[in-house]
């Protein structure tokens, strides 16, 4: 072993490093970092660029429009992953930096791992203050690199070279933890990049990091088991951490064996296809008739990989105050919310030693196809909803269901927030396993076209399921965020994106209204604007087509079907706009607790909070 030691800055050594980590993926061993996004200033150009420019042969680094479009798109990579590969996100000081904060809460809630570096000001203060620092006058050390504690699992600053032969590793182990996975940041102050160290050349050797698998307490599996075989109705809720454990055939054939239907979440849903003999649709707010009423039934609830969101569980009204639940998570800490009978492992290893324990049990016989008559009439509901009518605009289930179909099996839809994640997480029948991509941890509005850029990387390159992303987001999200329509024609990255345009803000607009509060600043017609009787409505093709996409704006599903067909042929990225109802959804039947005002002067305001309060009645409390 050669125990020598190189001479580099320390930009140069955090460069030369990540090109050094290796993982594998399907048996094929690949480089850990699959590229950086960048956008650069004076914190991270001098320095930190300089490094980059001479490996972009390993180390590809990608232009961004927008630092949090970036980051999120990395995020969307690490999604498409599962994962087993990382993006690195890089900016300069100040807004470059702050702007990357949301992003980093993306990941963070989604247990999603994305390196975030950011360059830092001076630790030497020669220069203070320098452009772009925020002063605090009671503490000089902070800057506003400190944000991102609050959303990030690892966080350092980089204040000497050597502190990096520690925080490099670190900041792996944590973003590849099961248990505790999430954005990594490191703060790169300017006069520290610069500084040059005689580092251990051993630092750089090539490694090759694999996800653990930590197995779970046997006295837990053993309980677990035990409580199980006492269910007469069993249910398994399957989050993301079944996808991201590779779970998805283990549980499927767990549940198939013991006759327990499958029910998903927001975030495992895509682990398993629309049709699976197992699969009874997704529950809890937006989800389905079936899923929702045998989580009413269910005397013994089976969690894998779930953090038990509020729009899973009805904000806790969804099950029987009776109803037990185990919890299989690689994170205690969501293992044990809700007083759950707790398995702290892996989904795939703890359902392996969860099964062994079982014996010979079974759940009634006559439960599963109970389930799948129930599925069978939610997918009954759904063609209701989703068949062409004569109504001159064309609904969102309609939409979607056009959409959906001219879908190829391994195209991924990408979506997150406003009425889009609802009509999907419902009515979107997956094809094939882990095509499905619906952010709604965070539910970041401008999320969906930049995590559409980095799905196209991901599933082009090793381990990628091929396929095209197809992004579906409202007016009001595109006009959020849209640049990486223009990067992915820079890059090269197809993706198709459906805009619909219902004029505004249209399902928190329902919220609203539901809650007693007239309309107000969400549609654009409810909006201060000078015209409200004829709002003007962007042109969100000719937008498209200005910054290098192919586009069409189409009026009627017949004229959608087509540009689908034309889009899937395109050699680039595809926008298509079409005009959409902004009052008609497909019903839900789950609860959900929001603040509703105590008192009021609207009547109308006065009588959701009497429904606040029943379905406060409702809820699991301390059970």
């Amino acid at each position: 072993m050669d125990h020598g030691t190189i001479r580099l800055t320390m930009a140069q050594a955090v460069v030369r490093w990540l090109t050094t980590q290796f993982t594998e993926i399907d048996g094929q061993r690949i480089p850990l970092f699959a590229g950086v996004f960048g956008i650069f200033g004076h914190g991270n150009v001098t320095c930190l660029s300089e490094a980059l420019e001479a490996v972009q042969d390993r180390l590809p680094t990608w232009r961004g429009q927008n630092e949090q479009s970036m980051a999120l798109a990395a995020v969307g990579f690490a999604k498409a992953k599962r994962r087993r590969q990382i993006m690195v996100a890089t900016s300069s000081i100040g807004p470059g930096a702050l702007n990357m904060v949301t992003a980093a809460g993306t990941a963070h809630a989604n247990r999603l791992p994305v390196l975030l570096i950011a360059g830092d000001t001076f630790t030497n203060r020669l220069p203070d203050p320098v452009l772009q620092q925020v002063e605090h006058y009671n503490n000089p050390s902070i800057t506003v690199n400190d944000a991102f504690k609050a959303v990030t699992r690892y966080w350092d600053r980089i204040t000497h070279p050597a502190q990096i032969l520690q925080s490099l590793p670190q900041a792996v182990g944590a973003m590849l933890d099961p248990a505790d996975c999430g954005p990594a940041f490191l703060a790169l102050p300017q006069d520290t990049q610069e500084l040059a160290f005689d580092y251990p050349v051993e630092f750089f050797e090539e490694r090759l990091w694999t996800i653990p698998r930590p197995r779970p307490d046997r006295k837990a599996v053993s309980d677990a088991a035990a409580l199980l075989k006492t269910a007469k109705k069993p249910l398994i809720i399957a989050g993301g951490g079944v996808r991201y454990s590779g779970a998805e055939e283990a549980v499927a054939k767990f549940a198939a064996e013991r006759g327990i239907p499958v029910v998903e979440t927001i975030a495992g849903k895509g682990g398993l296809t629309h049709y699976h003999p197992v699969h009874a649709g997704p529950i809890g707010i937006v989800g389905s008739t079936s899923a929702n009423a045998l989580a009413a039934e269910a005397d013994v609830i089976l969690a894998i990989g779930t953090r038990l969101q509020d729009f899973t569980t009805g904000s806790w009204t969804a099950f029987s105050r009776d109803a037990l639940f185990i919890s299989i998570n690689a994170a205690r800490f969501d293992a044990l919310k809700h007083r759950a009978l707790a398995v702290v492992g892996d989904a795939l290893e703890s359902v392996a030693e969860l099964d062994a324990a079982l014996g010979a049990w079974k759940a009634s016989a006559g439960h599963l196809p109970h389930a799948k008559a129930l599925f069978k009439e939610w997918d009954a509901l759904l063609d209701d909803h989703q068949t062409p009518t004569n109504a001159p605009i064309p609904t969102y289930a309609q939409v979607v269901n056009v959409v959906n179909k001219s879908a190829a099996e391994n195209d991924t839809l990408i979506s997150a927030a406003g009425g889009i994640p609802g009509e999907v997480a419902k009515g979107w029948r997956v094809k094939a396993p882990n095509t499905f991509d619906l952010e709604f941890g965070f539910s970041c509005m401008g999320y969906e076209i930049a995590a559409g850029w980095g799905c196209a990387m991901a599933q082009s390159g090793p381990g990628g399921l091929g396929g095209t992303p197809i992004v579906m987001l409202g007016d009001g999200t595109y006009m959020m965020m849209n640049s990486d329509i223009y990067s992915t024609v820079l890059s090269g990255h197809k993706m198709i994106v459906i805009v619909c345009d219902n004029g505004g803000y249209a399902v928190i607009s329902r919220l609203q209204q539901f809650k007693g509060v007239p309309g107000f600043n969400n549609l654009l017609k409810d909006c201060r604007i000078t015209d409200k009787a004829n709002p003007l409505h962007v042109d969100f093709a000719a937008h498209a087509a200005a910054m290098g996409a192919a586009s069409r704006k189409v009026e009627s599903l017949a004229d959608l079907e087509a540009a689908l067909k034309w889009a899937q042929g395109n050699d680039r990225t595809t926008v298509i706009s079409i005009t959409t109802d902004a009052y008609a959804w497909v019903p839900g039947d789950a609860d959900w607790d929001v603040g509703v005002p105590e008192v009021s002067d609207r009547d109308t305001v006065n009588k959701a909070r009497e429904s606040q309060i029943a379905i406060r009645a409702k809820q699991r409390v301390g059970v």
